[in-house]
């Protein structure tokens, strides 16, 4: 347990200061080539802008080029530089570990690609100074931000916040910008409540912060997208996929830390209306739907369209029933939880005889019709198992859904 933290007082810059008021962590794997260019701008800007002290910590997920070289000689050339080794690849275990460690009020991260403009830097970092908010984000996706993207990415990262907000009601608006603060003290509190050590990390610590009663800062930032970015899209949307499951189930059975020590606690959620459960529905059902395409292409080369078909829709279905139920229709706790998953395996058949039907028809009509044909079919007859599915949930599987549950997971 590390030794309780001061707040941090009205700062006079030009009195010496044994500690870094700011800690920026900058989590590295492979990054050879951005590593030097990165650093030196970012030690450039906030010896030019900030006016208290600062830090620089090059975290190493396990690299296996110069990356740890040049990490080290940057920190003997550059004052207010260090780096971190860890054994194991992870950007969450990276700050995970170099947050801990920190003698900072304030700690921070950014990509090593730099996307978000260092002027946005200051502006996150302020209001956890003062002391005005807990977390501060940036944000690609609200008003006054600048972003240069391939619609590629930007579609996924809109459905990602989408998803977010319609099934963990969270408000804030981007989970994934590499560009994010929090004070010392309320990361000490956080931290341990973090599971996630990759991906996941950023958006379980703000989905933990934001229900615990924290105040979480958004700024606007200009982004501009690194063509030559790492990220394996679909491993990685698995990944969040599982994570937002993995929430999901914690909240419904009442195991996420709602209250943490020193917040203020999270205000009730009120039940959702009929056309927030819409709302939610849909974002629940698009969820499913892309987990539904993502297994099918991975179990269709070993079962077949068919089987593939019906192993992918029997695990969505599963998942697609939990969901509805804590964040559509605002059950909570396990009462009535056998029955309800009965009630949605019971609604499976429509489902698969739907998107049976469907490539089916396909196969029949277009002999030899492969992945690219198969996934378009099967979106088309997922949207109409869906419509069907609903009014099922609501009329019968969750006939007291308009009422929460008082009666929580044990």
């Amino acid at each position: 347990m590390r030794t309780a933290r001061r707040p941090v007082p009205p700062l006079d810059p030009r009195l010496p200061r044994p500690e870094p008021v700011l800690e920026v962590v900058v989590p590295v794997h492979n990054e050879e080539h951005d590593l030097e260019p990165c650093v030196r701008r970012l030690h450039a800007h906030l010896a030019e802008t900030f006016p208290y002290p600062f830090r620089i910590t090059v975290a190493d997920n396990a690299s296996t080029d110069r990356t740890p070289w040049i990490a080290a000689r940057l920190a003997g050339e550059l004052p207010g530089t260090q780096w971190v080794r860890l054994e194991e690849k992870g950007r969450g275990r990276a700050l995970h570990t170099a947050w801990s460690r920190s003698p900072a009020a304030v700690l921070a991260y950014l990509d090593v690609d730099l996307s978000t403009d260092l002027a946005a830097l200051l502006p996150l970092v302020a209001p956890l100074i003062s002391g005005h908010s807990d977390l501060a984000i940036g944000t690609r996706l609200a008003r006054g931000s600048r972003v240069v993207r391939g619609p590629k990415r930007e579609i996924i990262s809109r459905c990602y916040n989408g998803l977010l907000r319609g099934t963990l009601s969270v408000g804030f608006t981007d989970a994934q910008c590499g560009f994010k603060a929090v004070r010392a003290e309320v990361a000490e509190r956080l931290l341990p409540l973090v599971q996630d050590r990759e991906w996941f990390f950023d958006t379980e610590l703000l989905v933990i912060a934001e229900r615990a009663g924290l105040r979480i800062h958004e700024v606007p930032v200009d982004w501009v997208d690194d063509p030559d970015s790492r990220v394996d899209l679909l491993p990685t949307a698995l990944a969040d996929l599982r994570g937002m499951a993995r929430l999901g189930r914690a909240l419904a059975r009442g195991r996420l830390p709602l209250a943490v020590p020193g917040s203020a606690g999270a205000a009730p959620v009120p039940p959702p209306g009929r056309l927030a459960q819409l709302l939610r529905f849909a974002a629940v059902g698009a969820a499913g739907t892309l987990l539904h395409l993502a297994l099918y292409v991975l179990l269709r080369p070993a079962a077949g369209a068919q089987a593939g078909n019906a192993l992918a829709l029997l695990l969505c279905t599963v998942l697609n029933t939990a969901a509805n139920r804590r964040f559509t229709f605002g059950v909570r706790g396990r009462a009535g939880l056998p029955a309800h998953h009965l009630g949605g395996l019971l609604a499976l058949p429509a489902g698969l005889a739907l998107t049976g039907a469907a490539l089916a028809v396909l196969h029949r009509t277009v002999p030899g019709a492969g992945p690219g044909a198969e996934l378009p079919v099967l979106v088309a007859a997922n949207l109409a198992a869906a419509l069907l599915r609903f009014h099922l949930l609501r009329a019968w599987v969750l006939p007291g859904s308009r009422r929460t549950t008082g009666t929580s997971a044990s």
